[in-house]
């Protein structure tokens, strides 16, 4: 057994197969239990075929050699020429012979072959404490127990431990298979039954493994496997017939040993990595991983990695390669180019048995490597030199597109280009934005251009990527382009200088007054072209400009008080246009700033006050208000005037301050009313104004707290001329509207009246709804039951007659419904009214026939005795009668007599 447990069987060397192909007697023994109390077997050792390691010489020929073995499920050969059992083998079959060992010389190819034949071992044996004879089978006695006073049962010291049994999985069979017989000494004197549980036997999964009860042989019924269940934990017992205890339990474990019946799998089919093109050799890409079902532990699990293939194989075949443990690819080789080669497709494959290709299981599955580009390639412009042209004085306008070529990937930061003016626009009016795109730079002019300053431009534009270049990789003398500009004369706009023109006027200017002279300058140096002036805003149409020389002249007096001057400044705008072509135009704005004069004469405020009849310090405070300004405003001088006695007596004036004086009563009494007080008041200008405003005084009789008592009737006092002209007039306007509405009433009435006198009394026959007395019915009718016609929910219960007193056709006793009564001479447009009127009344009329408007009629068959009503003729039955006499039945007559009288007509 090699350190690693597993068994040896022998050492084949190169010389022995070379020399003769010999009998190798394999001998199997078993490895003795010990039985003292101080040592035992370890679990783990398997009692396997043994034999000892052969030893041999190699000739001294130093190559590699590669076994092979025509029992690969049941020997396996190492690249040393160690060869190892698979699987225990029961000594009572037969072994497998012969085997043949097959080497091959990996240099030269060379072949050599030798059989190995195995018989099993003779007179070398080690008996088992407890087990059978050597040449019985395999077995398991109870250990012995050491007795003890008073105890019914031995105590079992804990000096014996049972080595798992090694059970090969996939067996072949037969089935059921002897694995070991389990024994006790007790069954010399007496009869025993054997029994195991646990999971495999009593215990899902169930049936596996059985056990003889008499002989007490353990076997199991089908194969096992290891990747399912990797071992059995059994329980033995043995009981005498009566079902009592003889031994105690002992556990048995049974080992599936694996055998390589599982192939490697990946755990992806298809495997993604990437590489960036220039990788250095030795570059890891990525890590491919497979997963064998096997024990790991064995080689059987062992896995190792292998390339099969690269497509595409240029520039080498072998770009990559990959760690046959760890299954991580690397590259091997330099020059990967993604604008070359931008992908290439391993196929991976995975081997167990740590490789070996003779009898280990493999699998494939494809690795996609991508290889990532890297800024490698410079942009380079397609062409040494770009032309464009622009107007004069426009903005954000795309002069040029530069096209480049990048052999990077497109849409990367590798590919996108940058441009960049390196020269020509000191002023900065050009820059080169990139087209997302199309990856083009757009030449873009960003602030205007004169075209009396500078005709031409001539840039240099530099392209590069959005990354630098690798550092491998120097800039292309293709990346640097020209761009030739030229610039377009175009008509511009006259423009005022200065815009806008401030002026400082004072206020009150005569008509035809010069102002100042606006005029406009022409940029067109190199045009001959006249300026036009015209008159834009002027709101106050105070100011006028000459076509020809731009002069401003007042149309107006100017007026800082006009509600078109605000902060003293009254603004203007003129219109310059040339006579160029197209036409172009400039707009200036007059700014005049105006001074005050006196020309406004100050004013009282407020204009209406209210005082009581009794002066008790009460008096009033007005102020007055002057639209100029200072110092031809305040302070204010306030006067009554001499010429009015009745004021002076009455009142009396005090000035508070410059603006506000108080105005007071001079009597102690003074009658309720409404008083027109006049004031005069001096400004303080230069030339001083005055004026003699109206204070409208309204005198009330008070409270203890001085408020008006009779407010309501100073109010109406108090309404002013307009307010009562006012009123007068919405009187007027809704007597006329009143009229109006009598005279158009009255007219009405007599086209009514005049439409009714064309009619004759006795033809009128639109009071067509007639009302007759009822009929009884025939004799033919006194079969039915017309009281179902009847409305029975309407009918009072007392004016119900009982059967057989009330006639079947008698119409309800009810009250008389009210129809409604025409008036002697209606309109014509009545008629419809009053038509629906006596619709409705009818209707509603209980009384009325049919008494139900619910008719219910019976089948009464199909077919008819009586012939048709359509035979019945009116024209030819009745042509000999003389229907003269209708005309003395009345005027409701009269046109029927017409229809079917004699005359022809």
């Amino acid at each position: 057994r090699e350190p690693s447990g597993n068994p040896l069987f022998m050492r084949l060397s190169l010389c022995q197969l070379l020399r003769t192909a010999s009998e190798m007697i394999v001998k199997k023994e078993h490895v003795p239990y010990l039985s003292n109390e101080h040592t035992h077997i370890q679990p783990n050792k398997i009692p396997l075929p043994f034999c000892p390691p052969v030893k041999f010489i190699d000739c001294d020929r130093g190559v590699q050699v590669r076994f092979q073995c025509s029992k690969p499920a049941d020997f396996r050969v190492e690249m040393d020429g160690v060869v190892h059992a698979l699987h225990s083998f029961n000594p009572t079959t037969a072994l497998p012979s012969p085997v043949v060992i097959t080497a091959q010389d990996e240099t030269t190819k060379e072949r050599w072959q030798t059989e190995v034949r195995l018989t099993p071992p003779k007179g070398r044996s080690a008996q088992l404490p407890g087990a059978s004879a050597p040449d019985g089978p395999l077995e398991i006695v109870f250990p012995r127990r050491h007795a003890d006073s008073g105890s019914a049962l031995s105590r079992v010291k804990r000096d014996w431990v049972i080595p798992p049994i090694n059970v090969p999985e996939n067996a072949r069979g037969p089935f059921p298979q002897l694995l070991v017989t389990i024994r006790s000494d007790h069954d010399k004197h007496r009869s025993l039954r054997y029994s195991v549980t646990g999971p495999g036997a009593d215990q899902p999964p169930t049936g596996i493994f059985f056990i003889n009860p008499v002989s007490g042989e353990l076997s199991v019924s089908q194969p096992l496997d290891r990747e399912h269940i990797p071992n059995f934990h059994l329980r033995a017992h043995a009981v005498d017939l009566n079902g009592n205890q003889v031994e105690n339990p002992i556990d048995i474990v049974i080992n599936v040993i694996d055998m390589n019946d599982n192939r490697p799998e990946f755990v992806h089919q298809m495997w993604n990595g990437t590489v960036p093109e220039g990788s250095k050799p030795g570059t890891s890409v990525m890590t491919v991983t497979a997963i064998d079902k096997d024990d790991p532990k064995t080689q059987n699990g062992q896995l190792r990695y292998k390339i099969l293939s690269q497509t595409p194989e240029n520039p080498n075949p072998s770009m990559f390669t990959i760690n046959n443990k760890t299954g991580n690819i690397i590259t091997m080789a330099a020059g990967l180019d993604r604008e070359k080669v931008p992908q290439y497709t391993l196929i991976i494959q995975a081997t167990d048995m740590e490789g070996t290709q003779l009898y280990g299981l493999s699998n494939t599955a494809t690795a996609v490597i991508r290889v990532t580009d890297i800024n490698d390639n410079p942009p380079e412009f397609t062409s040494d030199m770009f032309y464009g042209e622009v107007p004069e004085n426009r903005v954000n306008v795309i002069v040029a597109n530069l096209t480049v070529t990048d052999k990077d990937q497109p849409n990367t930061p590798a590919w996108n280009a940058v441009y960049k003016i390196t020269g020509g626009d000191p002023t900065g009016r050009f820059s080169v934005p990139t087209d997302p795109m199309t990856n083009e730079g757009l030449v873009t002019v960003v602030k205007p251009i004169d075209y009396e300053i500078s005709r031409t431009f001539v840039l240099t534009v530099v392209a590069a990527n959005e990354v630098p270049l690798d550092q491998n990789i120097h800039r292309s003398r293709q990346s640097t382009a020209t761009v030739s500009i030229k610039v377009i004369d175009v008509n511009e706009s006259p423009y005022f200088d200065p815009n806008p023109k401030n002026i400082r006027l004072e206020e009150g200017m005569v008509t035809d007054s010069m102002l100042t002279t606006f005029t406009a300058q022409d940029p067109d140096r190199f045009m001959q072209q006249s300026i036009r002036y015209s008159k834009l805003y002027d709101p106050a149409g105070w100011l006028r400009i000459d076509p020809g020389n731009g002069r401003v002249t007042t149309m107006a007096v100017l007026d800082r008080e006009s509600p078109y001057v605000s902060n003293n400044m009254y603004n203007a705008t003129f219109l310059a246009t040339d006579n160029g072509s197209p036409p172009a135009s400039g707009t200036g704005t007059l700014q005049i700033f105006l001074l005050d004069i006196n020309d406004n004469a100050p004013y009282v405020f407020p204009s209406e006050a209210e005082v009581c009849e009794k002066p008790e310090p009460n008096g009033i405070n007005i102020t007055a208000v002057d639209p100029d300004l200072s110092p031809n405003a305040g302070p204010f001088a306030f006067d009554l005037p001499d010429r009015q006695p009745d004021v002076t007596r009455n009142w009396t004036i005090t000035r508070l301050s410059g603006d506000v004086a108080q105005l007071s009563l001079r009597i102690g009494f003074l009658e309720s009313g409404v008083y027109e007080i006049p004031i005069v008041i001096t400004d303080s200008g230069n030339l001083p104004m005055f004026n003699t405003s109206y204070l409208r005084v309204k005198v009330c009789q008070c409270d203890h707290n001085g408020d008006c008592t009779d407010r309501q009737h100073i109010v109406a006092a108090g309404l002013g001329t307009g307010a009562i002209i006012a009123i007068l007039l919405c009187i007027i306007v809704l007597l006329i509207l009143v009229l109006l509405f009598v005279v158009w009433m009255k007219r009405r009435d007599k086209e009514r009246q005049a439409k009714q006198l064309l009619i004759d009394p006795e033809d009128d026959v639109r009071d067509n709804i007639l009302k007759y007395d009822e009929e009884g019915g025939g004799e033919e009718d006194q079969d039915y039951d017309l009281s179902q016609l009847q409305q029975p929910d309407t009918m009072e219960p007392e004016a119900i007659k009982p059967v057989g007193i009330r006639r079947l056709d008698e119409r309800p006793l009810h009250p008389e419904p009210q129809y409604p009564v025409r008036s002697a001479a209606p309109h014509p447009g009545d008629i419809g009214d009053f038509i629906h009127e006596g619709l409705k009344a009818a209707d509603n009329d209980p009384t009325a026939p049919p008494y139900d408007s619910l008719l219910v009629f019976d089948y009464e068959g199909s077919g008819s005795t009586a012939g048709s009503l359509s035979s019945i003729n009116s024209s030819s039955s009745g042509g000999d009668q003389d229907y003269d006499y209708l005309n003395d039945w009345g005027p409701r007559f009269r046109k029927l007599a017409d229809m079917y009288g004699g005359n022809d007509e």
